[in-house]
């Protein structure tokens, strides 16, 4: 009998969507498992990918009519994704219409996703003139793009005469760190004697071997060259000498840069112990159910998650906790690891590609039982959850924006029923989605209503920043909230201010003619940087020198509109010299290990105010702190977006809620020109329910989530007709399947309707129930993928976050 193994293969089109059927070679008979990789010949060439075995067929009857491929090689000793995690990419790939590659892809570390390279090989038939000006004297070149166009068109048109050869190589990334470690190879009194015979000038070598007299402990290489500052061809000549033994022994890259204060657990409060009882009895009874953990900010949400991530691991399961951003999971990090030490890992962009490898490894292999983590750490393999926590479940980054556009809290919910364990849902603001459903019960409603230290919330003032520009002249800072700044320098206390922009301006004009420096390559205007002296584009990266010339009418008065959290940085060591100010935002946080490093400084005391950007609105922790300023609360409410409202109240309370935390009140100030608006007033007193309410009825009213699904599709092209042609095409082809109960909103541009030489139009599609959507969605990606050879590109997003 034939062994027959499906594979799924590394290319990411409708066709390749189901297994292909290789053929197992003989040496790897019985030897394939499910969810390993594999390198299999793909297509007609000799084109090598690699693949994932979806299931073996011991004794298939292959098709004499049809001959079957072989598999090349595999590439690992054991399956690298489990049975769970194929079950989710399976259906990953059909609730967010994307391939299930991509969603295999997704799940697994940057290092274990394949590299190609592409060699092309002269054949003997290849005049030699051509063969010594293409390869040289090297037997093979390498084809990759920093060949010149020429000779990519040379190496095609010779391919096409079979005058060479191309062959395809599939790279293993995943690189395991080794480190040397040192042992004594004889018994003391052999080492003492090798000691006396020594000649007097061989210092070195007396050194290590008093050393290896002296300790009988195994010791890394780096370790003892630094301690005895020696060479290591001193070691290698202990090692000849046979004093020694040397070993390559395989060593974890370590993604924590402090260590940590062990804790005990905290005494509850009745909400808290409320909370955690209902969260054990989840655990304790194996039930997949969801509760909605709502508590003011400062209520003790952490505590809970620990305690009832404690009770799992009592019973030997394990915890998985979601953070929505890089920035939280130092300080939250730190908790959990005071709590559980070394069963600790951590999964986040923020990590270099070897740690992420070595942390994801010592999840699979049962070394980590708690697992703390960014939006992708959602497919953490973790092989017996008892609870699954998403912190801050209201965060938009939990919404993946490429394909796949899954949402983590989604993939939690899947998880948590495939585990049968509880998944709960945290924050102060949670989601319209998420409370609506915790209304219907089909959620489990927990309340903690009260800050754990009996702390009031802090005092909230609304300031009218038109009132402000009347009598004062114009500044990033009303009156009032600098003279609360003063008190706090002047009190040895800290501040937040938070800024929803980066950079110095959001824009450079000209007084003369109104020309705004405009991207070349998007539909939006370069931000001034001061500290690179550059303007930027923050869509594709366009970087250029400041003018200090008019492109347009050659004018000098070049003038700097709006502001970024650069320009503030700079007016307040104008206006308070004193102040040490750490500025937080994505430019100053590009370093690897950079939010953990300012947030250090700043709880340190080594700074008296942090500035920045939504970054440091959530989950900070600084007993000192007792002032938050928000610079600009309408950024947010000025956008054309239904959760407009919704992302400012959260922003909001969340920003408010870092002031006051310990036994110093709090004090907030909230700058805006719309002082009257329900999201701004009702942010004042945290009032989420009224809140809710409120927002509620307007989505009714408007046919918006919750009330209604939605689905939005995008077209782009470099060729604006394209787009708009492709999208009119669409929604003919839609309204065959929709009942007249859907609403099609479009087509329209893009918000942002060029974005990298890419023009973009958009429809939304709100329903209820259409039960040929998803069919057709689907034909439309399968249509697509034909039309992404001219350069059109469709994308399905479904339930997004903003329809923008």
């Amino acid at each position: 009998m034939t062994q027959i193994a499906e594979v799924i293969v590394d290319v990411p089109t409708m066709q390749t969507n189901t297994p292909y059927s290789y053929e197992i070679p003989s040496a790897l008979v019985d030897q394939l498992q499910p969810g390993m990789r594999v390198v299999v010949p793909f297509g007609n060439g000799s084109r090598k990918v690699q693949g994932f075995v979806w299931q073996v067929k011991p004794d298939a009857k292959p098709d004499p009519d049809v001959i079957l491929k072989a598999i090349d090689t595999v590439m690992d000793p054991a399956p690298i994704v489990n049975a769970e995690l194929m079950q989710l990419s399976d259906w990953l790939a059909h609730t967010t219409y994307a391939f299930t590659i991509t969603c295999l892809q997704t799940m697994l570390p940057n290092a274990l996703k394949a590299k190609y390279q592409k060699w092309a090989r002269p054949t003997e038939q290849l005049a030699n003139d051509i063969r010594q000006q293409l390869f040289g004297n090297q037997p093979e070149l390498l084809w990759d793009d920093s060949l010149p166009t020429d000779t990519v068109k040379q190496l095609l048109a010779l391919n096409r005469q079979h005058l060479i050869t191309v062959r395809y190589e599939v790279r293993n990334q995943s690189k395991v760190k080794k480190v040397m470690m040192i042992k004594p190879a004889m018994n003391v009194a052999e080492l003492t004697a090798a000691r006396s015979s020594l000649r007097k000038t061989a210092v070195k070598q007396a050194t290590l071997l008093d050393y290896l007299i002296a300790h009988r402990d195994t010791i890394s290489q780096p370790d003892l060259e630094h301690q005895l500052k020696l060479s290591s061809s001193s070691l290698k000549t202990g090692e000849v000498n046979g004093w020694l033994t040397r070993k390559a022994v395989e060593v974890y890259r370590d993604p924590f840069q402090t260590a940590v204060v062990k804790t005990k657990p905290l005494k509850l409060n009745p909400d808290q112990d409320k909370a955690v009882s209902a969260i054990c009895s989840a655990t304790d009874h194996e039930q997949s159910e969801t509760f909605l953990l709502e508590g003011v900010t400062g209520s003790g949400k952490t505590e809970v998650y620990l305690q009832a991530m404690a009770n799992a691991l009592s019973q030997g399961k394990q915890a998985l906790m979601l953070v929505p951003e890089i920035s939280l999971t130092p300080q939250i990090v730190g908790r959990v690891r005071g709590r559980f030490g070394k069963q600790v890992a951590v999964l986040h962009s923020g990590l270099s590609s070897g740690e992420r490898f070595d942390e994801w490894r010592r999840i699979q292999r049962g070394e980590a039982q708690v697992v703390v983590g960014a939006r992708s750490a959602v497919f953490a393999p973790l092989t017996h959850l008892g609870v699954i926590i998403v912190d801050e479940e209201h965060e938009g980054s939990y919404k993946q924006e490429d394909n796949p556009r899954y949402h983590a809290r989604d993939v939690a919910l899947w998880r948590g029923r495939y585990h049968h364990c509880p998944v709960v849902l945290g924050s102060a603001t949670p989601s319209l989605e998420s409370r609506a459903r915790a209304e219907k019960n089909v959620y489990t409603r927990l309340l903690l209503p009260n800050r754990v230290n009996h702390q009031a919330l802090p005092q909230v003032t609304i300031v009218d920043m038109t009132e402000e520009l009347r009598h004062h002249k114009e500044s990033n800072f009303s009156s009032g909230l600098l003279q609360a700044l003063q008190t706090r320098l002047a009190r040895g206390e800290q501040s937040l201010l938070m800024l929803n922009r980066r950079g110095y301006s959001s824009f450079v004009m000209c007084r003369d003619c109104g020309f705004v420096l405009q991207c070349p390559n998007c539909d939006i205007s370069l931000t001034l940087h001061m500290d690179t002296k550059t303007m930027k584009c923050h869509y594709c990266g366009h970087e250029e020198p400041i003018p200090h010339v008019c492109p347009n009418c050659h004018g000098r008065h070049i003038r700097y509109y709006g502001t970024g959290t650069q320009k503030v940085e700079q007016e307040l060591t104008e206006l308070l010299p004193t102040a040490r100010v750490i500025r937080m935002d994505v430019d100053t946080t590009r370093r690897k290990g950079a939010h953990e490093r300012l947030l250090k400084r700043f709880g340190d005391h080594q700074a008296d105010i942090l500035l920045g950007t939504q970054m440091i609105a959530k989950g900070l922790d600084f007993p000192d702190v007792t002032l938050v300023g928000v610079l600009n609360a309408d950024t947010a409410l000025g956008l054309p977006d239904f959760r407009a409202s919704e992302r400012t109240f959260q922003l909001l309370t969340q920003v408010s809620g870092r002031a006051g935390r310990a036994s110093k009140p709090g004090q907030v100030f909230i700058q805006t020109y719309n002082p009257d608006h329900y999201a701004i007033q009702l942010a004042k007193t945290q009032n989420y329910e009224q809140f809710f309410g409120r927002e509620m009825q307007l989505r009714h009213r408007g046919n918006y989530p919750p009330y209604y699904f939605a689905v939005k599709l995008t077209a782009s092209d470099v060729e604006e007709r394209k787009a708009a042609e492709a999208m009119v095409k669409i929604v003919r082809q839609l309204k065959t399947v929709l009942s007249p109960q859907a609403i099609i909103l479009g087509p329209t541009p893009g918000a942002i309707a060029r974005v990298n030489k890419r023009y973009y139009y958009q429809l939304v599609i709100k329903y209820k129930r259409e039960s040929q959507l998803d069919s057709a969605l689907f034909k439309i990606l399968g249509q697509a993928q034909k039309q992404s050879r001219g350069g059109l590109q469709i994308a399905i997003d479904r339930n997004p976050m903003s329809f923008m």
